[in-house]
């Protein structure tokens, strides 16, 4: 039998992958999918409307008919299904997708061009490389950066929040405190779905008027609410169900095990804590967005770094959990749940 020959074809897709990346993140910037959920257009009525200069405009949209997010009928331009659904910043649908692609932008894409320096030197590229403060304290400290931030928390994290929502008992617990809240996202999607429960979303102070607004736009002032402080500098508030959603990934290995330690001792008995991020597969050679994810925190943080489920069964063991056990949620994301005996 022959064996195939080798190809680049792979090879160059992924090296010039940042082409059609940027080519989506800029479209979403200056609102070509918002503009044509109004009305589609030709492409002079297009540029005009987002104010584009005419030397690239033509093949910026043409670009995005090649790549699938655009369709041209008879010259006139029209989103497909699924970027008229989820990247019209006048829906709200578009928070799911639209925020995280914002972040990605305006912040994520820098970062990773400086990742070999991360490689090089173990130092993260974000908003601390310039600053005394550390990563989230530097993030934090700017009140539009922060609300784009944890906007785009909401959007890489909502649809493994409905999934919690659904698929832990949430009928054996009465109270629930969200850690590293954001927006509030997991908290809010977990009441909506289980009117006897009630809950908190802890975070930084900086982000309580973004929390409280998502709250309120949900109907849940009354059911949920916000405590500011500092998870390693406080006790845990008490609740029968403590999360970490998409948060582990941020800390390093002591941080990491002091949390899961500081989620046992506020449990009553018979509490659990729940966790759920991209987790890494044990053998690290399949879950591709889960590495890329690591990668990422290891160029964004001072020590956070992704993780398997077996790591973080063996962490909830090593902090006095006795029973846990593992999930896949949905798409790269699975959830590791301990409980306290």
């Amino acid at each position: 039998m022959t064996r195939p020959q080798p190809s680049p074809d792979r090879i160059m897709q992924t090296g010039l992958g940042f082409e059609a990346s940027k080519t989506l993140l800029s479209a979403v910037e200056v609102g070509v999918f918002t503009e044509l959920a109004k009305s589609p257009a030709n492409a002079p009525a297009l540029r005009d409307r987002l104010g584009l200069h005419p030397r690239a405009a033509g093949d910026f949209f043409d670009t995005l008919v090649a790549l699938g997010f655009l369709r041209r009928i008879d010259g006139v331009y029209h989103n497909t299904e699924d970027t008229d659904a989820f990247l019209d910043r006048a829906k709200p649908s578009y928070a799911h997708v639209g925020g995280m692609l914002e972040m990605a932008n305006a912040r994520l894409f820098g970062i990773w061009n400086h990742l070999t320096d991360t490689l090089r030197t173990g130092e993260p590229q974000d908003e601390s490389k310039s600053s005394d403060l550390d990563t989230y304290d530097a993030l934090y400290a700017d009140p539009l950066r922060l609300k784009q931030f944890l906007s785009s928390m909401t959007s890489i994290s909502h649809a493994a929040n409905l999934k919690i929502a659904e698929q832990v008992p949430w009928e054996d617990y009465r109270t629930l405190a969200d850690m590293g809240t954001a927006q509030g996202d997991l908290a809010v999607q977990v009441l909506l779905a289980n009117p006897h429960l009630t809950g908190i979303g802890f975070d930084l102070p900086a982000a309580a008027p973004v929390f409280d607004e998502y709250v309120e736009d949900n109907g849940l002032r009354d059911r949920l609410h916000f405590v500011g402080g500092d998870f390693f500098a406080e006790e845990l508030p008490s609740a029968d169900v403590i999360t970490f959603g998409h948060i582990l990934h941020n800390w390093d290995l002591e941080k990491k095990k002091l949390l899961l330690e500081k989620a046992w001792h506020a449990l009553p008995k018979g509490g659990a804590v729940i966790v759920y991020d991209a987790l890494i597969d044990d053998d690290r050679s399949e879950n591709a967005f889960a590495l890329l994810m690591s990668l990422t925190m290891r160029a964004v943080t001072d020590g956070g770094f992704g993780y398997t489920a077996a790591e973080c069964v063996d962490w909830m063991t090593e902090a006095g959990f006795t029973r846990t056990r593992t999930e896949h949620l949905i798409g790269p994301d699975s959830i590791v749940v301990g409980i306290k005996e």
